[in-house]
């Protein structure tokens, strides 16, 4: 009897445990839209008397994932508009999506401010000292994803010239490769010449995430002073966005972004662009005539070996909301640039023939789905370049800035003559796990495998030895971190990360190394109130050698095979107050302090005859700094934002070759560096001007960057009127004017740059485009699937 009682139950607890088995949880999305077919964002989403909630994006669009199967009610709230609810039934594993209508409550619309937060606000919340970018107010602009880098806190993005030109991009002091880029969270950095953020458009993402110092454990990198990750967003709607400007210089940006998406998940995305620019802009250069050789110390000349172009196409092809599969796409990259090179690493060197060309084919395979068994995330993403580069320096003459050539008499190129035609061969590869211990607490693992490998040659130097030359190298970061989340109160995560990596250099490969680094961090977030936040963290954080560092970029940066891997203690602390007067003033202010010290610090300086940069390591550089802005906004119409960033790099290595005691840059301040820069923006937005649905946005930006030493601060001086060690302070003023019409589908704008025609600087004195003028065309249409 005691046996069947027994058997009975076992049968009744087999029968449960199937029958929940057969549950699966399901999904919700959705699209807000006005009366006016216009995307209503901010709005507060909630399945009433649970806690399934979600926010609608800037596009109206909003998900609630992991819904237990059933009945019921949405309840849709945001202000200005009437409450909204809907009644609904969730099967087991169904991926439902509603397209809804809220009505306008006219009373409500021009007295209170909009609640609830975007994707872009909410990436702020984090306990990480990071600053997200909402790139659909840029979109119909004509800045790239550089240009949009160049106003937030703590950013200096330095260009050598015009469009397409080498750019490094300093956070926080620190630059180059101490900075890593991502986008959707997959490395950059086999991505070659055809695809940099200096020649991205903006229409390309959602938003940019900027992490200062320590830098998540899920992006799987070595980066010693920040990560930039650029979000294009899972947008598996039917839409079509096309933007074509046109201005100075001659230059043309043109941009397709496309999707279509069927009723049983197939899915194709598009995105392409190119860039033209002649470049051919005036600059103040201290020039000389190759023939008589009359010298004029200020000549006004235009550059006249600048042209740049690039074209670049992306397509996706896959399923999503599978149940196998969130997102499974199989895509390929495709692209080609040619530049032409005006300067070396100062103005002084001049050229008028040598150029380069690159293309990238790169096939990638993206992966990601939630709950591939109950609270375990998985995603997986992999590529490999097969592009090439080539550098191209023929003609044996020397030039002038008036354009004017000398034969030389030699084979030798303008700098060394060359047709190095060349593959880095890229390959990486990332997988990233999360698992959901409970409603608070996860944990996660990631990573991230590359490989470089470049192999070339160059038919009119067939016998170099270092066209042979094995330039190798693998590299792994492996991740594991613990997250704990009381959700709007406090948030705390630990992580460590293992990176080993391999170099071979040399004939036949015969220097092989094999490195080996740990590195652990924290970071913590309070929220005091809804409205006040306090955060920290602190990472001790190695950086390996980067592959272009090692072996050089066969243009402007020279190989150093023998730099040694950067450790450094990275420490914030920042805080961000929000509020509102009377419901139609509402202020923002963000404050972060940072500290870092590192050994072995990667800079780059002149080489010997001070013609290209080279990478090398300093014993010690410390940097104090601290960046903020404010920012206030009246009613819907009117928004001004003020950004300040002070940063104080200290030299700290006591002996320098050629000194017998104590070298006297020690404790110098690190040169060529800006230390105190700042943004000023104010923009006005008109609705219904001229006729309903119709926007006028107009807007100004200022740009602020004090003087700065060129050079070692105790090797001139600049009281000495020495002025040729300093770069001047500077301002840049530019201008811009929206109109879009039926509802953002047609735009049309006008944006002048540098107002004044001021003359800007960057990297070692090189000077940027002066005074410019450029329209924008964009159209835009958007049916989401239903």
């Amino acid at each position: 009897m005691q046996f069947k009682q027994i058997l009975l139950l076992a049968i009744l607890c087999a029968n449960v445990f199937f029958a929940e088995a057969q549950i699966r949880p399901s999904t919700l999305r959705g699209t807000l839209k006005s009366n006016l077919g216009e995307p209503v964002r901010s709005a507060t989403i909630k399945l009433q008397n649970t806690s399934y909630g979600a926010i609608s994006d800037q596009d109206g669009e909003f998900e609630i994932k992991n819904v237990k199967p059933g009945n019921y009610v949405v309840l849709i709230k945001v202000i200005g508009f009437k409450d909204h609810k809907k009644d609904i039934r969730l099967a087991s594993g169904e991926n439902l999506h509603l397209t809804i209508k809220v009505t306008e409550n006219v009373e409500q619309m021009e007295t209170v401010n909009v609640l609830g937060r975007t994707v872009a606000q909410e990436t702020n919340r984090q306990a990480f000292n990071v600053t997200a970018i909402d790139a659909k107010k840029l979109y119909n602009s004509t800045l790239d994803i550089s240009g949009a880098l160049d106003r937030v806190a703590g950013i200096r993005v330095r260009e050598s010239g015009g469009v397409g030109s080498n750019f490094n991009l300093s956070l926080n002091g620190f630059s180059g490769n101490h900075v890593k880029y991502f986008i959707d969270g997959i490395p950059m950095d086999n991505f070659g010449t055809s695809f940099q953020i200096n020649n991205i458009p903006i229409n390309i993402a959602d938003r940019i995430e900027v992490y200062k110092g320590v830098v998540p454990m899920w992006l799987g990198s070595d980066a010693l002073g920040g990560a930039i990750n650029i979000v294009t967003g899972d947008r598996y709607r039917n839409y079509l966005d096309v933007s074509y400007s046109y201005g100075s210089f001659n230059t043309h940006r043109s941009v397709i972004n496309a999707a279509a998406t069927s009723k049983n998940g197939l899915t194709i995305q598009l995105n392409a662009f190119q860039n033209y620019s002649d470049n051919d802009y005036k600059v103040k250069v201290e020039a000389s005539d190759i023939y008589t050789g009359a010298f004029a110390p200020a000549a006004l000349l235009r550059r006249f070996n600048d042209k740049y172009h690039n074209e670049t196409a992306i397509l996706n092809v896959g399923v999503v909301d599978k149940s196998y599969a969130d997102k499974l796409l199989f895509g390929i990259t495709t692209g080609q640039n040619y530049k032409e090179i005006q300067t070396g690493a100062r103005m002084i060197q001049v050229f008028g023939a040598w150029h380069r060309k690159g293309t990238i084919i790169m096939p990638t395979l993206k992966y990601k789905k939630t709950n591939l068994i109950p609270g375990l995330d998985l995603t997986v993403n992999a590529n490999y370049n097969l592009g090439t580069e080539q550098n191209i320096d023929t003609v044996n003459a020397r030039y002038d800035w008036y354009g004017n050539s000398k034969p030389t008499g030699t084979n030798g190129g303008e700098r060394s003559r060359s047709l190095y035609k060349y593959k880095n061969n890229n390959g990486l590869a990332t997988a990233m796990a999360n698992y959901k211990i409970s409603e608070r607490q996860s944990v996660a693992v990631s990573n991230v495998f590359s490989t470089f490998n470049r192999k070339g040659s160059d038919e009119l130097n067939p016998t170099n030895n270092d066209y042979e030359t094995t330039k190798k190298t693998n590299k792994n970061v492996l991740g594991l971190g613990y997250n704990y989340d009381v959700k709007d109160r406090w948030s705390t995560t630990v992580f460590g990360k293992y990176i080993s990596q391999g170099n071979t250099i040399g004939n036949g490969g015969s220097a092989k190394s094999t490195t080996t680094k740990f590195g652990y961090g924290t970071a913590a977030t309070y929220f005091l109130n809804k409205n006040v936040q306090v955060k920290a963290s602190y990472e001790l954080t190695n950086r390996m050698p980067d592959a272009q560092e090692i072996f050089g970029d066969v243009e402007n940066q020279e190989g150093n095979p023998s730099l040694k891997p950067e450790k450094s203690n990275n420490v914030n602390i920042g805080a961000s107050y929000s509020f509102s007067i009377n419901k139609i003033n509402n202020f923002s202010v963000n404050a972060n302090a940072i500290y870092r010290h590192a050994d072995n610090f990667i800079y780059n300086r002149l080489n010997a005859n001070q013609s290209k940069l080279v990478a090398d390591n300093r014993d010690g550089v410390s940097t104090w700094g601290a960046d903020a802005d404010i920012r206030y906004s009246y009613k819907n119409w009117l928004s001004a934002g003020t950004t300040v960033t002070y940063q104080f790099l200290r030299n700290l290595q006591m002996y320098e070759p050629g000194y017998t005691s104590v070298s006297p840059l020690y404790k110098d301040q690190m040169p060529n560096i800006p230390y105190f820069f700042g943004n000023t923006d104010v923009s006005v937005t008109l609705k219904d001007v001229w006729k309903k649905g119709n926007t006028l946005n107009m807007g100004y930006n200022l740009l602020y960057v004090h003087a700065f030493w060129l050079y070692w601060p105790s090797l001139g001086s600049q009281a000495a009127g020495d002025e040729k060690r300093v770069v001047p302070q500077q301002f840049s003023h530019d201008l811009n004017f929206v109109y879009s019409m039926a509802g953002g589908r047609y735009n049309a704008g006008v944006e002048v740059k540098n107002i004044t025609n001021a003359f800007l600087y960057d990297n070692f004195s090189l000077q940027k485009p002066g005074r410019g003028f450029y329209l924008n065309l964009r159209y835009f249409i958007n049916k989401t699937t239903k």
